[in-house]
């Protein structure tokens, strides 16, 4: 959730509209996926429909995906504009980075689904990166992260039948599901510090989404070192080429992956291998997917339809207070300290009420950027990495 933009501690900000738009639509696109999962309660007894298969297929792994290849890009935005006033900012970046993960710790014991925390530690990693001068290098180890070779290599142990590898994972038990269901506010608070955050830390771990952030990181380092989103013209045949691989792959995984698992499970190689090559399957099509939303986004950014996109850059300015604004709204709405609405609403209604959210908060962070420059919590944030409270906060946003 890093923001592409920054002259100095107190400068003026030079935006990317471009880039705003594509993480304002990631961060409305997880919000509905959030809705959809009545955040998180839906997996303790799922019931799928035509509504949720939807919006998993569109949006599910792809909205958090723009989120990091966005956070990558914007890495290298400070690092490099800091460069060119003569200034290494790597101390600094990792200190933004630390304030972050303490936003997200936060943020996690109201909804322990927070990725904050996940994108602020990730970000560490950058900082090494950020040395290697070769893009080739970069997006070499970029496509080793997508291939995802640990899992690749747990899937071949399985196979033979190794025993570390047949074990169920970890993220299975998930011993505060209960707590979130029934519990009051003193026992989900006191669950999101620990036995609730352990599962999501096993699924990132298990299902190779670490290594898949890696990796969304760097291609977003280098498509800001290529000047990619500040010359779009001049990226527009290599943008529709990757388009047409992009949806080319997304369409083939989509028809054939479950032809090939139930091929695979034929085979009797046993539950873990299954399980972990529906994983492998399942990252490609989300990458592919991601690739996809990312430069049909662009395309549009491009065409006459730019004015219906705009709304969305004011969300991608304000992303951190919005995405903590959604769970202070809605995890109580939800969760059994609260109405408990979980089982009471059905699909389409918890579609609508996202949807009326999604206006809404269109609507809120026009208003709000008519007025101040940053989101409360980007203001918060900035304002500690830089150690200054004189950070200019009243006064209209201009991009």
């Amino acid at each position: 959730m890093q923001h592409a933009a920054t002259t100095g501690s107190g400068g003026q900000d030079r935006r990317l509209e471009s880039v705003d738009i594509v993480r304002g639509f990631a961060l409305m696109a997880l919000f509905l996926v959030h809705m959809i999962e009545s955040y998180e309660l839906y997996w303790a007894d799922p019931k799928t429909g035509p509504i949720s298969d939807t919006v998993y297929l569109l949006f599910m792994g792809k909205s958090f995906s723009l989120l990091a290849l966005c956070f990558g890009f914007s890495f290298f935005i400070l690092m490099d504009r800091a460069a060119q006033r003569g200034v290494d900012f790597t101390a600094r970046f990792a200190w933004r980075l630390a304030v972050l993960f303490g936003i997200g710790f936060g943020h996690a014991v109201i909804y322990r689904g927070d990725i904050i925390q996940l994108l602020a530690l990730m970000g560490f990693v950058l900082l090494a990166f950020h040395r290697v001068r070769s893009n080739r290098a970069l997006i070499a180890v970029a496509i080793v992260c997508f291939v995802s070779p640990i899992s690749l290599v747990q899937l071949a142990a399985a196979m033979s039948g190794a025993g570390w590898a047949n074990q169920p994972p970890n993220h299975f038990s998930d011993p505060a599901m209960a707590v979130y269901l029934h519990g009051n506010l003193a026992e989900h608070l006191r669950a999101n510090l620990w036995d609730g955050q352990l599962p999501k830390w096993w699924f990132m771990l298990e299902s190779g989404r670490i290594t898949q952030i890696l990796g969304l990181y760097l291609v977003g380092m280098v498509l800001g070192r290529i000047g990619f989103f500040a010359r779009l013209g001049e990226f527009a045949r290599a943008r529709w080429i990757a388009l047409a691989l992009a949806a080319a792959s997304a369409l083939a995984l989509y028809f054939l992956r479950d032809g090939f698992k139930a091929w695979f499970a034929a085979q009797q190689h046993g539950a873990a291998s299954d399980r972990l090559l529906s994983y492998l399957l399942g990252s490609w099509f989300e990458l592919a997917g991601t690739a996809v939303w990312l430069l049909v986004l662009l395309a549009l950014f491009q065409s006459p339809a730019r004015p219906l996109l705009r709304p969305l850059a004011g969300v991608g300015r304000t992303t951190l207070t919005l995405y903590i604004l959604q769970s202070i709204v809605f995890v109580p709405v939800f969760y059994g300290f609260g109405l408990g609405l979980y089982d009471d609403w059905n699909q389409a209604t918890r579609l609508w009420v996202g949807l009326a959210a999604i206006a809404g908060q269109l609507a809120l962070a026009h208003w709000w950027l008519a007025r101040f420059r940053y989101g409360p919590v980007e203001w918060v944030w900035r304002a500690l990495t830089y150690w200054r409270r004189d950070i200019p906060f009243r006064g209209a946003a201009s991009a």
